[in-house]
């Protein structure tokens, strides 16, 4: 599995945002669809919000693709 790690620059990061800076959604549109087919999960459990707030440790799974958010 491929690890990116996505350094925050405020509190947190929304998860369409931390797909977009983590490259595997080329667009917002790209990282809507990813999520809402349920392709994404965060910190092992599957997200259906594009807006939902990631913090510092949380981990994002989306396909062979690891995000790790830190600080």
């Amino acid at each position: 599995m491929e690890k990116v790690e996505v350094k925050l620059r405020d509190d947190f990061i929304k998860l369409g945002q931390a797909l977009k800076a983590s490259g595997i959604a080329e667009s917002g549109v790209d990282a809507k669809f990813m999520i809402q087919d349920g392709e994404v999960t965060v910190n092992g459990e599957t997200e259906l919000r594009r807006g939902r707030k990631l913090f510092d440790q949380d981990e994002v799974v989306c396909g062979d693709v690891m995000i790790k958010i830190s600080k």
